[in-house]
């Protein structure tokens, strides 16, 4: 199982440790670093920075989202990226939901998502493969477009950059069981956001198409603490967000995984509160056992137990959110 360092996103600005972090995680031997978006700052400009700043570690987007950009707009920052870094890029993709896409970027959420996420693949990776003009007729992506207000004269074209790698990894965020087994299908890795080791027989049926090679990265908050409670508190202030306030009541992809891994009635008491401005009632509201199985946090001796688990399991990277360079070291040490 590999190590990979999780950044995140950017809150009411830059977190000055990040690109230290990053370095020093590709000191000690990390497989990749990996930001993220949301609405604030953007993916792809962080991962650049970092590439500037390192010379081995794999960059990855966890996860860039769709709705942000068009699929050849994000065909061209990942094969620049990928020029710029020596080869070193790896495309992650979430769909996000419609609060986020309809709220922030102004557009529909597609009414069939599998089919959006689908074609979306498809162009990058015409883009990437570059044999031909990218040419889809699609339900939401075709190329050229052909809609009811076009000119009909859009004409197929392909980069004018030849990509560095016309296999660069795109690998998908994907929660709902048929959005796993179709990222089994057409990508090359899975991003889960939730992953509890004892519990991934939630995830079996969805993975059995997946190919040899086929990677399976969830995140992680790891800290290396004395008081296991006091380390939780971050896990669930994340989740608290995550199941409360991304997404509306009725449709929150989120929430829906929390309670397809056994915890249903609590999943909905967080939506409850947080829907009910109730925040700091809503993170109280998440069970320590929920937030512990998908974390690493404790003292020394204790992750180590508990990496034992993950490495047992499918996951091939292991997407660490550590604060700290000792956590980093830790880590590396127990998984050497």
């Amino acid at each position: 199982m590999r190590l990979g360092l999780a950044l995140g996103y950017w809150g009411r600005g830059p977190d000055p440790t990040h690109v230290e972090l990053a370095v020093e995680a590709e000191r000690l031997g990390y497989a990749s670093v990996w930001t993220a978006e949301a609405w604030g700052s953007d993916a792809f400009t962080p991962l650049t920075w970092i590439a500037a700043r390192t010379s081995r570690i794999r960059l990855g987007t966890a996860v860039a989202q769709m709705a942000a950009r068009t699929p050849t707009a994000t065909a061209m920052h990942a094969l620049t990226l990928d020029h710029l870094s020596g080869g070193r890029m790896m495309l992650g993709l979430g769909l996000s939901g419609p609060q986020v896409v309809e709220g922030w970027y102004g557009r529909p959420f597609p009414k069939s998502p599998l089919t959006a996420t689908r074609e979306y693949v498809e162009v990058i990776r015409q883009v990437l493969r570059r044999e031909g003009p990218v040419e889809l007729d699609g339900r939401f992506h075709s190329h050229p477009y052909a809609g009811p207000d076009a000119t009909g004269l859009g004409k197929p074209l392909k980069p004018i950059t030849h990509p560095l790698r016309s296999g660069l990894p795109v690998l998908l965020g994907a929660e709902g069981p048929k959005n796993i087994a179709q990222t089994a299908r057409i990508a090359d890795g899975w991003l889960p956001l939730y992953w509890s080791p004892m519990r991934t027989d939630v995830y079996e049926a969805s993975l059995t198409e997946a190919r040899e090679g086929f990677v399976v990265a969830p995140m992680a908050r790891a800290q290396v603490c004395d008081d296991v409670a006091e380390g939780l508190l971050p896990v669930k202030a994340m989740l608290g967000f995550y199941i409360g306030g991304m997404g509306h009541a009725a449709r929150n992809f989120h929430a829906d995984l929390m309670a397809r891994m056994g915890f249903e009635e609590e999943a909905r008491r967080i939506q409850e509160l947080f829907l009910e401005g109730r925040r700091a009632e809503a993170i109280e509201a998440v069970p320590d056992a929920f937030a512990d199985e998908i974390s690493l946090v404790g003292p020394r001796e204790r992750i180590a137990e508990r990496l034992e688990l993950w490495r047992s399991g499918p996951v091939t990277d292991l997407l660490v959110t550590a604060p700290d360079p000792l956590t980093l070291r830790t880590l590396a040490e127990l998984n050497d």
